[in-house]
This record gives C-alpha cells, structure tokens and sequence, in this order.
C-alpha cells in the first residue's frame, strides 16, 4: 500500500476517535434529584442542571448571598421540576445575574450543596426584532 492511503487511514481514525471522545464529554440537563443520584454513585464529570431563580411577586431574585470578600456566593435555583436547591459558586456574581430568565450550573454536589463551577445566563436579549407597523 503507498504511503499516502496509510497516512490518510491514520488522519481518518483519529477524526473518528477524536469525535467518539467528544461525544463522551456531551452532556445532557439533568434535575437535582437527578444529579445527587449521580453524586451518590461516584460520577465524577460536570453535571449540567438547568433551572430559574426564584422571585417576588415584583420580580426581585431571592436567596442571594454574597461573601463579605465578594469573590464568591451562594443562591437558590430551583430546577424543571420544581425543587429548591442552594448552589454554591466559588466566584463573584456574573453580570446581568439578575437579569437572567433561565440559568445552567455545571457542577457537581459535594454533601448537600451543589457547587457550581461554571454559570450560564439566558437573558432577555437586546436584539430581539420589534413588530413592524403598517403605515
């Protein structure tokens, strides 16, 4: 076999393997309850659990504690089914973190707190069109 058609099998193989390996890391929402099974089970990846923050009736975010150093805080979320959960994050509070209508923590519970070593944010956004009209 020449040269050129072992090197592109190799190229091809490591495409694939590289692929197998990411879809590994892929991972899908999971509730608390969901993500503590996991926990108790020793799975030690990043668990993703997506939820919402709970607010007042005027639509203040509750359950939001700053440290005193502000370089770390702990909030409520409660997730899809509709449990409360405190989330432990080990740095300052994201902007728009109040803004924010869902949010996903990646994770992983240590005891009873959720530790959360990523935070995103789906906020309103600016760019959404405005209605066109007649004139």
């Amino acid at each position: 076999m020449k040269t050129k058609y072992i090197f592109g099998i190799v190229i091809i193989g490591a495409a694939i393997a590289i692929i197998i390996s990411m879809t590994g890391d892929a991972s899908s929402y999971v509730s608390f309850e969901e993500a503590k099974v996991l926990s108790d089970k020793g799975f030690k990846k990043s668990i993703h659990v997506v939820g919402v923050l709970p607010k007042t009736t005027g639509g203040e975010i509750i359950g939001i504690q700053e440290s005193p150093d502000k370089r770390s805080f702990k909030f409520q979320m409660v997730d899809e089914n509709g449990f409360k959960q405190q989330v432990l994050h080990a740095n300052p509070i994201p902007a728009d973190f109040n803004k924010s209508e869902q949010v996903v923590i990646i994770g992983a519970y240590e005891g009873e707190n959720f530790i959360a070593k990523k935070i995103l944010l789906k906020c309103p956004s600016k760019y959404q069109e405005e209605p066109e009209f007649a004139s």
